[in-house]
């Protein structure tokens, strides 16, 4: 797989004062109020919080998936604010990659076509050895040739992940990746996002709500009320995220 990312410890991500407003101006959401957070290149972090929180809406605005209504967004020294949208889609499309809870996997094709798939819509050449070196990079050799339907939860996902890297983007967010996953599938996934930010120096990014999966980071961010409220950078185990959650929790209760 390719690696453009940025050499380790670089700044790969920022958010400048972002405010993200939804709904009419009679009747105004307000999803993020004014957050500014850096993502560095072999970082692995967690966005965590309450329902409505705001963190889908911090994942979106940060990949180029929704626009901010104020502040900026700074992609692998590109700001986004400047992009239009054919623009934008072409950076998300060779400079972000995502992981989804759903794998969203195209059923017809196989895993070393799905994997490929980023490349052939940027049209881009497809080398089949760099495919294949991709899925053997996340424990599939030997799979190219199967539909997501002979694959597991958890296979599925790996081939998603190595989908996201087959560009070498700049940085991988991940949205709920083990939401539709058994806790051994669930860590084994978590060890590849892991072993992505420590032994390739990608920028892993994932919201999730889940304190176990938050535990595989090296940094957790916490929002409440569309703000950053808190911040773990050592001792991150489940049990100790689980009570920051909680406490945020019972707080907007």
């Amino acid at each position: 797989m390719n690696s453009e990312h940025a050499p380790r410890g670089e700044e790969t991500v920022r958010l400048s004062s972002v405010r993200k407003v939804y709904g009419s101006a009679a009747l105004p959401v307000l999803a993020l109020d004014g957050v500014s957070a850096g993502f560095d290149a072999g970082t692995f972090t967690a966005v965590m919080g309450p329902s409505g929180s705001g963190k889908s809406t911090l994942l979106h605005c940060a990949a180029g998936l929704d626009r901010p209504t104020e502040g900026g967004v700074v992609v692998g020294g590109t700001d986004l604010g400047t992009l239009d949208e054919t623009a934008l889609t072409l950076l998300r499309r060779e400079r972000i990659g995502f992981v989804f809870q759903s794998f969203n996997l195209v059923s017809a094709l196989t895993a070393e076509q799905n994997v490929s798939l980023p490349l052939r819509l940027a049209g881009r050449r497809v080398n089949p050895v760099e495919t294949r070196a991709a899925l053997a990079e996340v424990g599939l050799a030997g799979r190219g040739d199967h539909r997501p339907s002979r694959l597991s939860g958890g296979e599925q996902q790996r081939v998603a992940i190595a989908r996201a890297l087959i560009t070498g983007p700049a940085v991988v967010f991940a949205d709920e990746p083990t939401g539709a996953l058994d806790t051994r599938n669930s860590h084994g996934v978590l060890n590849l996002l892991r072993d992505l930010a420590d032994q390739r120096g990608q920028t892993v990014i994932m919201v999730t709500h889940d304190p176990v999966a938050a535990a595989h980071a090296d940094r957790v961010i916490f929002l409440a009320d569309g703000r950053v409220v808190q911040e773990m950078t050592r001792e991150i185990t489940a049990e100790s995220v689980a009570t920051r959650l909680a406490s945020l929790e019972a707080r907007a209760c």
